[in-house]
């Protein structure tokens, strides 16, 4: 239905009391299925997309609770309204305790009917809408969302993967660009932590003075200009994950003062006298030489062993050029969707200057270079003239432009390589490109892969 506001179910064994309310609920445009029994309604509520069900408390054979236990328990997740005579409000009261979203009373006023109606499926809509965009958020952020077939980022998504399980400190190296965000976000989001916040903090953006309330808040009145207390992003982390880039940037007070956190998992507010404890992951990136850092005095050894449990080190691109292909592939669709364009090739001359520079903002860099291309070219080609000064002049001259080089026709002969060496197994060959299932399937479709 065009205009359907919810799909509902009715459970009464009275084939008029069905009739009327049917009529009530169609009539305000949602849709409507009825049962006569609770084994019938059963039957319906595994097969139909329920927004809500509504069912008399009593029924020939299970009850109305019974069946709002079969509701719970098979997590539907669907809100159950009772319906009840005189006799049995207690009953519906007590029905409610177990998880009922309410119950109406007969004989039913279609006025409090459509009321009561609407609040159920409002929220049973918002809790699938929920569902999805948390499903969407750890899809984006899971270490299947980042970029490489290559053996060395075929390792790092293992090591992502079994250091999720845990709740060790990471530290994350590599240089600017190459994704360490990424991967930190990747390691919350797989973790048993996925359901509370990421707070990435930039530890080189803010000074000392400034950093110090950003990680652990203020008292009101602690210092001028603190108009009000402050709950810091450590504090506010809570349950979930912080991560903290460019650590290697820490003044020598707050490397103290953060030591001191790690070793007590407590806070104290700036110009606070309580203690606060705080249960959060800590996961550091840096694109600095952190030992080097300590010889220099820079950087404390005690608070680089607290922070080094674990260390995951980002290769830079031009040590994996490999994956370019892919990465390019990824941003082209990204970036044709953000601008309405259909480019669907780059020219032989364009993936050969890829492939030849050096790309010292790595994928980042490549990023920019494509989407400023996507931008830029008019055509369904992208040729050498879209791309930056630094890639025109790294470029070949003498090389004269080869065929076109198609981007999709690359594409699909990895995914068919992928796919025959795992015998076409899915889960297998996206793991192998590096991307998601959703998104190897997605890619399938397009070239004609997925069969009937």
């Amino acid at each position: 239905m065009a205009n359907n506001k919810g799909t509902i179910l009715l459970v009464d064994d009275e084939a008029n009391i069905l009739k009327v309310l049917s009529a009530i609920l169609k009539k305000n445009d949602y849709d409507v299925y009825t049962a006569r029994t609770a084994e019938e309604a059963m039957d319906r509520l595994t097969k139909l997309p329920l927004d809500a069900v509504i069912t008399d408390f009593r029924l020939p054979g299970m009850n109305g609770t019974e069946l709002l236990q079969v509701v719970q328990d098979n997590d539907l997740h669907v809100p159950v309204i009772l319906f009840t005579a005189y006799g049995t409000i207690e009953k519906a009261v007590e029905a409610m305790k177990r998880g009922a979203f309410n119950y109406l009373a007969k004989p039913v006023n279609p006025d409090e009917l459509l009321t009561v109606i609407r609040e159920a499926v409002e929220k049973h809509q918002l809790l699938l809408e929920n569902k999805e965009l948390k499903s969407i958020l750890k899809e984006r952020n899971s270490f299947k969302s980042i970029i490489g077939k290559s053996s060395i980022m075929q390792d790092i998504f293992n090591l992502i993967e079994t250091v999720s399980k845990s709740s060790s400190n990471v530290l994350i190296t590599g240089e600017s660009g190459a994704g360490k965000e990424l991967v930190a976000r990747a390691i919350h989001y797989e973790s048993s932590r996925a359901g509370g916040p990421f707070i990435p903090i930039d530890c080189a953006s803010l000074p000392e003075e400034l950093l110090e309330s950003e990680l652990f808040g203020h008292e009101k009145g602690s210092f001028t200009g603190a108009y009000e207390q402050k709950i810091g992003q450590i504090e506010f982390a809570d349950g979930g994950s912080v991560f903290l880039d460019e650590i290697g940037e820490l003044s020598p007070n707050i490397q103290k003062k953060f030591l001191r956190f790690l070793q007590e998992r407590e806070i104290l507010r700036v110009g606070g006298k309580k203690r606060i404890k705080v249960d959060v992951r800590i996961i550091t990136a840096t694109n600095r030489d952190l030992e080097a850092e300590i010889k220099k005095g820079n950087f404390r050894e005690d608070l680089f062993y607290r922070i080094n449990v674990v260390t995951i080190s980002i290769p830079p691109l031009r040590e994996r050029k490999e994956d370019i292909p892919l990465l390019a592939s990824h941003f082209l669709d990204k970036f044709n969707s953000a601008n309405n364009k259909t480019i669907t090739a780059l020219d032989s001359e364009v993936l050969r200057a890829f492939m030849d520079y050096d790309w010292p903002g790595n994928v980042r860099e490549l990023a920019n270079v494509i989407e400023r291309a996507v931008v830029l070219c008019p055509a369904d080609t992208i040729t050498i003239k879209f791309l930056p000064r630094p890639l025109r002049e790294m470029h070949n001259k003498d090389n004269n432009a080869g065929e076109e080089f198609n981007l999709m026709e690359t594409e699909k002969k990895l995914l068919l390589s992928a796919l025959e060496k795992t015998s076409w197994n899915q889960t297998k060959a996206a793991e192998i490109l590096g991307i998601s299932r959703k998104q190897l399937r997605t890619k399938m479709k397009h070239h004609g892969l997925l069969p009937d």
